[in-house]
């Protein structure tokens, strides 16, 4: 333990001497003390901001983030439980030293595989390390090629780990921009997640085995450091001569969660002797800055009706209104007014020239709208009928015939019915016309011959 103490004494003298390049870019100060930094939205990676993001530099301590990772991982897929219990072998302290962080687990004693990851992450533990690689692929290079495995299906391009617990070596590098990538995954894992967030845990007593209370070294959530954070939720931190100060964390804010990356910080000595750890120190400005910053604005709701769109035939309306079917919600500077975003709006029935006819059921396509700002796609979305309009069908009706009417054939089909029906009631008429004489003619003939008879009869 002394020879720890003098070792990290001896990195906060030197590193003060070690010249750091200074941040530029977005953020509001040019001073950011750190070799290379990241601040992005864990979900989306959107990055708010970054220096050197893609210098490569010492994984150190950082490489237990993917130790953690793989034994969350294995006990989710049931290849270990989290109860097992573990004995130490000499296997897990073969390449450890003197310097070598770790609990002093010696060979023989026993402990939960939830205890082995707590100790691992939280007590930098290396032997507890190199006895979760070897429980969960059967030996620590077999599990190297796991983790190295892992990163590249997450997209990581420049981080090649040598070991499981993070000592120095020389073929062992990453860059902030993929610990960003790396640490977004391991927060959707809900196991990761609860031993990363602890700052203080207890193992379990088992036969010879005492229990071990391990503390988090991450101050951001350590309540009584005047470096907590009440939004950090997450982090691993690192401190080694080779990579200096670096620190990964993760916090949630107003639904905003973000992940910080801080690689070659250093440790600053007050004139009083009194020291400031800038890995901590200049991830909370990051943090306060992004929160202060930025922010979820909402550029489209679901309730926004952006066209009225003309319908045929509708009972008891003649439009119905066009809104997007999901909301567009984007993470922007505070400073951007929203009303710069320009909505292109497209109704596919005046797009195509066809009218849009009843019935219309809630939720129907009715077109797209784009949102862009200086001429930069922001996003698109489908607009939906907001309402149901249902088929008239009087409107029906008067609409076919309408319809029927606007043609030229049709008119001249009806032109020609017209003149039949006329052509058959003159004919009607002519025809009454003519037997209304004849029986007229009958009957004067009838009169005549009774007329007659009665003549004759009297003569």
């Amino acid at each position: 333990m002394a020879k720890k103490i003098a070792f990290f004494l001896a990195v906060i003298l030197i590193i003060q001497f070690i010249p750091v390049p200074s941040a530029s870019g977005n953020l509001s100060f040019s001073d950011l003390v750190a070799s290379s930094a990241v601040l992005a939205e864990k979900d989306t990676g959107t990055i708010l901001y970054q220096f050197n993001m893609n210098a490569r530099h010492p994984a150190d301590g950082l490489v237990k983030i993917m130790t953690l990772l793989l034994a969350a991982y294995a006990v989710e897929n049931d290849v270990v439980s989290d109860n097992e219990l573990i004995t130490m072998t000499e296997a897990a302290w073969v390449g450890l030293n003197e310097d070598s962080s770790t609990l002093g687990i010696e060979p023989g004693e026993e402990m939960t595989f939830i205890d082995l990851m707590y100790a691992a992450y939280l007590g930098n533990a290396s032997e507890a390390c190199n006895m979760i690689a070897i429980r969960i692929a059967g030996s620590i290079p077999a599990f190297v090629n796991m983790m190295n495995d892992q990163v590249q299906e997450f997209g990581c391009t420049d981080t090649r780990f040598a070991n499981a617990h993070g000592e120095y070596h020389s073929s062992q590098y990453t860059t902030a921009h993929d610990q960003f990538i790396i640490f977004s995954e391991a927060m959707r894992n809900a196991l990761f997640a609860e031993v990363s967030g602890t700052f203080r845990h207890v193992t379990e007593s088992i036969d010879e085995t005492e229990s071990r209370t391990i503390s988090s070294s991450n101050y951001l959530i350590n309540r009584n450091s005047r470096y907590f954070y009440r939004s950090c939720i997450s982090g691993r931190d690192s401190a080694t001569f080779e990579g200096g100060y670096s620190l990964v964390a993760y916090a949630e804010e107003d639904g905003l969660s973000l992940v910080s990356v801080i690689l070659g910080s250093n440790v600053h000595m007050f004139e009083d002797e009194s020291t400031e750890i800038r890995s901590f120190s200049e991830t909370l400005r990051l943090f306060q800055w992004g929160y202060t910053q930025f922010a979820w604005r909402d550029i489209l709701r679901t309730t926004d009706l952006l066209a009225r769109v003309p319908v045929l035939h509708g009972s008891g309306a003649d439009f119905v209104n066009a809104r997007p079917d999901t909301p567009l919600t984007l993470l922007l500077e505070n400073s951007i007014p929203v009303d710069e975003f320009e909505r292109n709006i497209v109704i596919y029935s005046e797009r195509d020239e066809e009218p849009l006819v009843a019935p219309i059921s809630s939720g129907e396509t009715l077109g797209e709208v784009v949102i862009t700002r200086n001429g930069v796609e922001y996003g698109r979305r489908t607009l939906v009928a907001n309402t149901e309009v249902k088929l008239s069908g009087v409107e029906y009706m008067r609409g076919q015939i309408s319809e029927m009417l606007s043609t030229s054939t049709a008119r001249n089909i009806i032109l020609i019915l017209v003149l039949l029906v006329v052509i058959y009631i003159a004919l009607v008429i002519r025809y009454n016309v003519v037997r209304a004489n004849r029986l007229r003619r009958i009957k004067n003939a009838k009169k005549d011959i009774i007329r007659e008879r009665h003549q004759n009869f009297r003569d």
